[in-house]
């Protein structure tokens, strides 16, 4: 990964590292969430970025142009606060604001959000690359 140059890493939407799995969180007691749950609730965030999207003719958030993401991703204030503070600290790239603006927006429609709270956009920049990656 540090070989690859920072403008194409810019263009990876999601990098997640997942550990190994300890024996106690395979066997908790606690289910986890079951796939006909987790199937309804990306069926309803599909649908809400289609009816969103289909006027200005794309079907999905991570289609948005810039204007776009900037016209459907409204931003709670603390949302706001987050994301300006993040820029500033993380030197982010205009290309990699939109990104994870599309991002947060996923998650905000997982979650059938018509808002980016902060919450959304925390769970996005978790999303980022590493760094020093």
């Amino acid at each position: 990964m540090g070989k690859i140059s920072g403008p194409l890493l810019d263009r990876i939407d999601i990098s997640v590292n997942v550990p190994r799995v300890s024996y106690e969180e395979l066997n908790r007691q606690k289910p986890a969430e079951n796939s006909t749950a987790v199937r309804e609730r990306v069926f309803t965030a599909r649908k809400m970025q289609q009816e969103r999207l289909h006027p200005q003719g794309i079907m999905c958030n991570a289609h948005m142009t810039g204007p776009q993401t900037r016209d459907f991703c409204h931003l709670s204030p603390d949302a706001a606060a987050l994301i300006k503070s993040s820029f500033k600290r993380l030197k982010l790239s205009a290309r990699s604001h939109d990104r994870l603006l599309k991002v947060a927006r996923t998650i905000a429609d997982l979650e059938a959000s018509q808002n980016i709270e902060a919450e959304h956009l925390a769970e996005a920049l978790q999303y980022r690359r590493p760094e020093g990656v």
